[in-house]
């Protein structure tokens, strides 16, 4: 097997956050679930942005922010995932590209538009979004190349990108790429939607011995084994993958990687603003970790110090050199 030119590369939906202060009333108003995931079409995006406030315009797109993590800790990332030929087309292209993560997927037209995440934060730091996936959903087998998949450490999917017809053909392919060139391959199951939808196809990609790397957090785990609490669940996790990473929020993360398992405690932050982000930037430090050869304990610490920074602060893509801080945190 050749040496990697590209520590991950990520296949996912390219798209830019629109985040704006909510209270839980006004949650409620807008008729969207707290804390959750909700896709959308375009005329609800249309409307549910007119009523929003006042917004922050930031590329987002869950793997896409992993890669602009692994690039602030000095990794080598590539990402794939479509735009539409318009303005936030534009946008999104150039933050990620600004960002150090190698991107060149050809845009399409102008129609069906980029893809937007509309975001609506309480005061409590939780977010709830409302996702138009736009132009993502039209990305193709003909979008990624074997030679980038065969040329990188490992390829990261995320579970969102799994629902529309397309990009899952194009993922399955990429997997098969990757099992040929004996990469490993990192799946993120990303909602509980996702989990309900796909369930089946998941949990034969894992008895497949498709999945390296299994990230989710506590709620996607219980939808994906269908159990009730984070002890039946971590029991029903253990061997479903060589390495299955559950996040617990306030409550850290656990790692399962063979048999040990490894209870990880959060990281401290400073204060919580948004926690957009935090599962994706936990990822980007785990992987980097991974491609660095680190104990897998270790790769859980440097991801809860990069969740730490994330949800200090407006928007999922990092402000503050997270070298730094792995560094003052001894990693």
């Amino acid at each position: 097997m050749s040496p990697a030119a590209v520590d991950v590369l990520a296949i996912g939906n390219a798209l830019v956050d629109v985040i704006a202060a909510a209270s839980d009333e006004r949650v409620a108003e807008l008729g969207c679930d707290k804390g959750a995931m909700t896709l959308i079409d375009a005329a609800r995006a249309q409307s549910l942005y007119a009523a929003m406030g006042p917004g922050r315009e930031i590329s987002g797109g869950a793997a896409a922010n992993s890669c602009v993590g692994l690039a602030a800790l000095g990794l080598r990332a590539r990402f794939i995932g479509r735009v539409a030929d318009d303005q936030l087309g534009e946008v999104f292209a150039h933050d990620i590209r600004a960002a150090g993560v190698a991107y060149d997927t050809a845009p399409g037209g102008p129609q069906p538009p980029t893809g937007r995440c509309l975001i609506l934060v309480t005061p409590d730091g939780q977010r709830t979004m409302n996702t138009f996936l736009g132009a993502s959903h039209a990305l193709a087998e003909a979008d990624i190349r074997e030679a980038d998949v065969a040329a990188a450490g490992i390829l990261y999917l995320e579970g969102y990108q799994w629902d529309p017809p397309a990009p899952r053909a194009a993922m399955r392919k990429a997997i098969g790429w990757a099992r040929r060139a004996q990469r490993k391959v990192a799946f993120a199951l990303s909602d509980v939607w996702c989990v309900e939808g796909h369930r089946a196809e998941f949990r034969a990609m894992l008895a497949e011995g498709a999945i390296d790397l299994l990230f989710a957090n506590e709620r996607e785990a219980m939808a994906l084994f269908q159990t009730g609490g984070i002890d039946a669940t971590v029991a029903a996790a253990e061997g479903a993958a060589p390495v299955v990473v559950i996040t617990r929020s306030e409550h850290g993360a656990v790692v399962l990687a063979g048999p040990t398992r490894h209870a990880i405690p959060p990281a401290p932050a400073a204060r919580v603003i948004d926690t957009t982000g935090a599962g994706d930037l936990f990822a980007a430090g785990f992987l980097a970790g991974v491609a660095q050869g680190r104990p897998f304990d270790d790769c859980a610490r440097l991801g809860a110090v990069c969740a730490a920074e994330i949800i200090s602060h407006w928007g999922a893509r990092p402000e503050a050199d997270l070298n730094a801080l792995a560094r003052a945190a001894g990693l």
